[in-house]
């Protein structure tokens, strides 16, 4: 797959289709991105784990923290990685180990790793690479217009509530 560029129904096929998420990454630390991704997430009705091994047993946003994915109690849909680049491999390594396998592993701004995407995607798992899904949920639910930025998006369509706060489903094509 070309990661260079996605199609707006591709990233809405996946954030409709998953129902939970493991943040690899994710920080008690108010200011970091993925402390309010991970709020913005669970306001949009998705249930998040956290995966931070010096957080492991301790809350973040009311959510327990795992050290690892396998430690998640239950299946996850996707895997969110607020990690450097290098780091990417490991964590598919230890995703491949899972059972059952994820649907995603998504990938941050500014994280890309190819060799690991490939290794996923022969493993029949879609990935996103260099993109959060905060701001293409808030794109293509049309929220993100709400502040005055263009996301790129027109519709004329009334949104689609889901449960959760504020949340707009994502539209397909």
């Amino acid at each position: 797959m070309n990661h260079d560029a996605y199609d707006n129904a591709y990233i809405a096929s996946i954030l409709n289709s998953v129902k939970t998420i493991a943040m690899v990454g994710a920080s008690a630390n108010d200011v970091r991105p993925s402390y309010f991704v991970l709020k913005y997430l669970l306001g949009k009705g998705f249930s998040v784990f956290p995966i931070n091994p010096g957080q492991a047993g301790k809350e973040i946003l009311g959510q327990m923290t795992y050290a690892r994915l396998a430690d998640v109690p239950g299946p996850v849909d996707m895997i969110d990685v607020f990690r450097a680049s290098a780091a990417v491999p490991g964590i598919v390594d230890e995703v491949l180990r899972l059972d059952p396998l994820p649907k995603v592993i998504w990938m941050q701004l500014g994280i890309r790793n190819d060799e690991a995407a490939a290794r996923a995607e022969a493993a029949g798992i879609k990935v996103v690479m260099n993109r959060c899904p905060k701001i293409e949920y808030g794109k293509l639910s049309g929220e993100i217009g709400w502040t005055g930025v263009n996301s790129g998006v027109l519709s004329s369509k009334k949104p689609l509530m889901r449960p959760g706060f504020q949340s707009f489903g994502v539209r397909q094509k």
